[in-house]
C-alpha cells in the first residue's frame, strides 16, 4: 500500500474556516480536531491524513517534504518565501490586509522610520521599495503596543476589523498585500504524486469555485 499523502492544515481562525472547505472537497477528518491532544489524523480517505501545525511552520513542512501538501495564509508564505512550492490555489478564506499602522494623527517620518512587527522580511522589503531606510524591530505579539511605549514610530501587521488598532488610539496607513489564505504543494510531491494530488487539489477548486461563484479560483 502506497504511503498516505500528508495534508498540513494551519490551526486557529484558518483551521475552522479550512474544514468545511475541506468537508466540501470530500475530505473529513476521522475525529474532532479540536478534542484531542493528536496533531496528525487520520480522515475519510484511506491515503490522506492530516497533520494540524502553526500557521508559521506550514510552509516549512511542505517546502522540505514532511508534507505533501498544506493549507497557509498569504501572509506567511510572503515572509517565508515559496522557494520548493507551487501554490496552485486561492481557498478565499480568512481574508485580510497587511499593513502598516501608527498612531493616529501623527505622520510617520519620510525618510526614517522604526518598526516593530513579526514580518521582518516583508516590512524590509516594503520600506527600501518606498525609499525608506527603516530599522525593523521583530516581535512576536502585541504590536500595538510599541508605538505606546515609543519602541516604534509604527508597525506592519495583518488587520481585520481594525477594532484593535482603533481601541489603542491607532489607524491603519499603507497597504501592503490582500491577504487570503492559499493551497501550497510541495515540488517533488507534485511530480511523484501528480496522479494522487490531482484529484484533491480538483476537488478544493471545485468546492472553492462553489463558494465563490463569481471569482476564478486560481492563485
Amino acid at each position: 500500500m502506497s504511503k498516505p499523502l500528508i495534508f498540513a492544515l494551519s490551526k486557529g481562525r484558518i483551521l475552522e474556516e479550512t474544514l468545511p472547505l475541506l468537508a466540501d472537497a470530500g475530505i473529513e477528518p476521522a475525529e474532532p480536531l479540536d478534542k484531542s491532544r493528536k496533531l496528525l489524523f487520520d480522515t475519510n480517505l484511506d491515503n490522506v491524513k492530516l497533520v494540524v501545525i502553526r500557521a508559521v511552520d506550514v510552509p516549512t513542512y511542505v517546502q522540505l517534504g514532511a508534507a505533501d501538501l498544506g493549507v497557509a495564509g498569504r501572509d506567511v508564505l510572503l515572509e517565508h518565501g515559496v522557494d520548493g512550492l507551487y501554490e496552485p490555489l486561492d481557498l478565499r478564506i480568512s481574508r485580510c490586509r497587511l499593513m502598516t499602522a501608527g498612531i493616529e494623527g501623527q505622520a510617520p517620518g519620510r525618510a526614517r522610520r522604526r518598526v516593530a512587527t513579526k514580518f521582518v522580511n516583508v516590512a524590509r522589503r516594503y520600506y527600501a521599495e518606498q525609499g525608506i531606510q527603516a530599522e525593523v524591530i521583530k516581535l512576536y505579539g502585541a504590536m500595538e503596543l510599541a508605538p505606546l511605549m515609543n519602541l516604534a514610530d509604527e508597525i506592519v501587521d495583518i488587520v481585520d476589523t481594525g477594532n484593535t488598532l482603533r481601541a489603542n488610539g491607532m489607524a491603519p496607513r499603507e497597504l501592503i498585500a490582500d491577504i487570503t489564505t492559499r493551497l501550497v504543494v510541495n515540488k517533488a510531491s507534485m511530480t511523484m504524486q501528480h496522479e494522487r494530488l490531482m484529484p484533491l487539489i480538483e476537488q478544493l477548486r471545485h468546492a472553492v469555485e462553489v463558494r465563490n461563484p463569481d471569482a476564478s479560483a486560481v492563485g
